[in-house]
């Protein structure tokens, strides 16, 4: 599936945490990371555990962030949410894909029936790029994915600027549009969803808007978000516009004429289309949330009776 807003939700901060099942971003990640203090983690890896266990959410996704195994509680969520009723587990600051090993390791070992409940399959991973080694040894760690279980990068901005020790947000994130579109790079050659980083001025619609359009540009499927109020404008800004679905249905209809059965380039309306374009269209369409299903009519015909 496509994830356009993935927003991130503290799970120390029991408000956000008890409304995360009602909001309608793609996916939720409740975050046990960067967002809680050491002191709050165990509270913390609890109070997640009782919310997932919660069965109508409205996020067709949901995720956890855990802490890097290299801390002293990553090894410990790992156990705990082992069995949880999740998709996915995000790893903080990837670095190398024997990071990445180990962490499928853990989990795999965690996990009763050699890492399988009945049902329920082992969730994917998702990691986090943000730091130089990860930038580095990008590819490395995209290679492992069938291994791995590894199907999505996110990129960490304001950990990566603060490694650089580069100003990551002025000039339209200037400093960092070449590791950006690295990151695109590297996931579309290892067919991996790729999720741009966090704008940090939740209350500043406008220059989240600019920065959403500009991770649209560069490549990236979706964004990852701090507030609720971001939720809206990503699932706009990130889904197909109405031109780009005329456009799509208008091609295959195209290739569905007779003329052109067999044919590997058509001219549509003056433009050369070839059946990589057929592709993406009936990818983008397929994307699109089915239509309800139309129920009888019941309005009153002149005689005074419903329509059948």
């Amino acid at each position: 599936m496509n994830i356009r807003s993935a927003l991130f939700v503290p799970a120390a901060n029991a408000k956000a945490l008890a409304k995360a099942p009602t909001l309608e971003a793609d996916a939720i990640i409740i975050d046990l990371e960067d967002a809680v203090a050491p002191a709050e983690k165990e509270v913390a890896r609890a109070a997640a555990l009782r919310v997932l266990q919660i069965k109508s959410w409205k996020a067709s996704f949901r995720a956890v962030r855990i802490n890097a195994l290299d801390t002293p509680w990553g090894n410990a969520d790992l156990r705990a949410l082992a069995t949880a009723p999740l998709h996915a587990l995000v790893v903080a600051k990837m670095q190398s894909a024997d990071a990445l090993r180990r962490v499928r390791t853990t989990l795999v070992n965690a996990r009763p029936n050699s890492g399988f409940l009945t049902g329920r399959a082992l969730p994917s991973l998702w990691a986090m790029v943000e730091t130089p080694h990860g930038i580095l040894r990008l590819e490395e760690i995209a290679a492992s994915a069938q291994e791995t279980g590894l199907t999505t990068l996110i990129v960490g901005t304001n950990d990566l600027s603060k490694e650089l020790r580069c100003d990551g947000l002025g000039d339209k994130r200037a400093a960092l549009l070449s590791h950006l579109s690295k990151v695109v790079l590297v996931a579309r050659g290892y067919d991996l969803m790729v999720l741009d980083g966090v704008y940090n001025a939740f209350d500043d619609e406008n220059g989240f808007r600019l920065e959403a359009e500009q991770g649209k540009r560069l490549g990236f499927d979706g964004k990852s978000l701090i507030h609720p109020a971001q939720i809206a404008p990503a699932n706009t800004i990130f889904g197909p516009d109405a031109d780009a679905i005329a456009h799509a249905r208008a091609i295959v209809r195209a290739f569905s004429l007779k003329k052109n059965k067999g044919k590997g380039v058509i001219n549509l309306s003056g433009e050369m289309v070839e059946r990589l374009h057929l592709h993406d269209a009936k990818a983008l369409l397929d994307s699109l949330p089915a239509l309800p299903a139309k129920t009888p009519s019941t309005k009153k015909t002149a005689a005074g009776k419903k329509k059948p």
